[in-house]
């Protein structure tokens, strides 16, 4: 297997943009065919479509909650999480309530996150605590929330902060030092767009990469930056 084929399996293949058609959206779920990628994430409004078309493959369905600002109720994201699973959806990624968190009530994200994992039941739980917006004392904080919680991945990033630097390396080994041997698994996403920073990122501790330049990246070729290309202005 080459080395940009064994990087397929780390992949959710990513179509997040406000813009998404449904047509977008199958060639989406062709290309992660195609390439093996792990997983497709997408909106919640297309997660039957995806579940759908799918269906005779092993590729994974996965949505976003509270997406992208994680400022909704508990209640919606539990809602939102009720729906997507009954839809079909495979993994669960979610965004943390961030003021909640940068204010201090580490138990009300913890709680949160639970209610999320109670919904999901059987379904994985990846949580974005978005990096770009946290220091390292919160990023920290965030992952400790993520472990007591009972999730499944702590995911950095929802690639909509403007400006935002998306997955590091140096963030992918905080989490992991913070995780302290808890068996949760991290998902560097955002910014993500040629093989090489892929290969470093998995070389950090990522367990599995959110990306829209799947493609390039499996091909060793680079991805065009967001600023060079206004559709994928968000930095997935």
């Amino acid at each position: 297997m080459s080395k940009t084929a064994e990087i397929a399996k780390y992949i959710d293949h990513t179509l997040l943009l406000p813009q998404a058609t449904k047509t977008e959206v199958s060639k989406l779920c062709q290309e992660a065919i195609q390439h093996n990628f792990y997983a497709v994430c997408v909106n919640p409004c297309f997660v039957r479509q995806a579940v759908k078309e799918l269906s005779s493959s092993k590729v994974a369905v996965a949505t976003v909650i509270g997406f992208p600002l994680g400022a909704n109720l508990t209640d919606t994201k539990i809602a939102e999480t009720n729906k997507a699973v009954s839809e079909g959806a495979e993994e669960i990624d979610m965004v943390i309530n961030v003021g909640a968190l940068k204010g201090g009530e580490l138990d009300y994200v913890t709680e949160e996150i639970k209610s999320v994992v109670r919904a999901a039941k059987n379904v994985p739980v990846k949580v974005i605590i978005e990096c770009d917006l946290l220091s390292d004392d919160e990023k920290v904080q965030a992952t400790e929330c993520c472990v007591k919680a009972g999730a499944a991945m702590v995911k950095t990033s929802t690639g909509f902060v403007k400006d935002g630097k998306g997955a590091t390396v140096a963030d992918i080994e905080l989490i992991k030092k913070a995780l302290a041997g808890a068996k949760l698994g991290i998902k560097a996403s955002a910014g993500i767009r040629d093989y090489a920073k892929a290969k470093s990122l998995i070389e950090a501790g990522a367990t599995r990469l959110g990306t829209s330049a799947s493609i390039e990246i499996v091909k060793g070729e680079s991805g065009s930056s967001p600023k060079e290309d206004e559709k994928t202005a968000a930095a997935y």
